[in-house]
């Protein structure tokens, strides 16, 4: 019989050795999943049994080939929330969710203190609707998910067009509240037009030129398409600028994330457009250039 101690000290060796960028961590969070205990248990350096031996050791194997973490368990964790991903679907990122803790005050703010405030349209024949947050590019609706279950009184929207992305999206927005919509972001509802309140993306952006540079996590588990945008990164961006002017009411609300090199150029984007104002780049946990948000230019003037 083998200690958890005992595995996780050499799986940590094997996955240094591999470049694994959290060798310590990935090692005891396979043990415990191999267990089906949380991570904090293994303090108590449970024995493990053969075939759980056996089990682990072919994990670490394919973690050691840079197989993503979250698809050998199945499950990613963002914000609160535990979510189905797997081969087929983005794997959500700890960067975008400062993004989302800004949408989710933001919401907060407008479902609260209502549509005078913030100069949004959202009285229609002296009727007072609930605020409306889009989530385009939606992968597995980590962003929706977190938007639903964190501001309840908000409709919230996930737009997805990846049919094997979409499935994981069904899944971990099941009994949130949020719809999904399984269309590319140009084809969402007309009648959507100036009636959202908030748009929100992690849209692809990687410059294909950049694609030995990505880690072999993404480069060669996470969809291509959604990745990859254009020989500058923007082209999904530049697409994504154009529906958010016409989806807003004015006054709504866009951000959405970005490489960290875009700090100048996704911000470009957005003015070019004239639809916007209050354009401002924002940073990630590491302080890094993350996420751009800017406001629906009102339209009467």
């Amino acid at each position: 019989m083998s200690t958890a101690r005992d595995l996780t000290r050499d799986a940590t060796a094997t996955l240094t050795a591999a470049g694994v960028e959290s060798p310590g961590t990935d090692a005891r969070r396979l043990l415990a999943y191999v267990l089906g205990m949380e991570p904090a248990s293994l303090l108590l350096d449970p024995v493990v049994d053969p075939d759980q031996r056996a089990r682990y050791t072919r994990l670490v194997a394919r973690r050691a080939a840079r197989e993503p973490l979250q698809h050998l368990t199945g499950r990613a964790y963002f914000r609160h929330l535990e979510l189905a991903v797997g081969p087929g679907v983005f794997v959500p990122r700890p960067e975008t969710e400062v993004m989302t803790g800004w949408a989710i005050d933001r919401l907060r703010e407008l479902r609260d203190t209502g549509p005078e405030l913030h100069g949004t349209g959202r009285e229609l024949h002296g009727v007072v609707r609930e605020p409306f947050a889009v989530d385009l590019c939606s992968g597995s609706g980590a962003i929706a998910a977190a938007l639903a279950s964190e501001v309840p009184g908000v409709r919230v929207a996930a737009v997805e067009r990846s049919p094997e992305a979409a499935e994981y999206a069904r899944r971990n927005l099941a009994g949130s509240g949020a719809e999904l919509i399984v269309a590319d972001m140009t084809d969402v509802p007309r009648s959507w037009d100036e009636t959202v309140d908030l748009v929100i993306a992690n849209p692809p952006y990687i410059p294909l030129e950049a694609f030995s540079s990505v880690a072999p996590e993404a480069r060669d588990h996470d969809p291509a398409e959604a990745l990859f945008s254009g020989d500058d990164g923007l082209d999904a961006i530049r697409t994504l600028v154009g529906l958010a002017a016409r989806l807003l009411v004015d006054g709504g609300l866009l951000c959405f994330e970005h490489a960290d090199l875009q700090g100048e150029s996704a911000p470009a984007v957005v003015l070019a457009s004239a639809a916007f104002v209050a354009v401002r780049d924002r940073r990630d946990l590491t302080d890094r250039p993350r996420f751009v948000t800017a406001i629906r230019r009102d339209r009467r003037r």
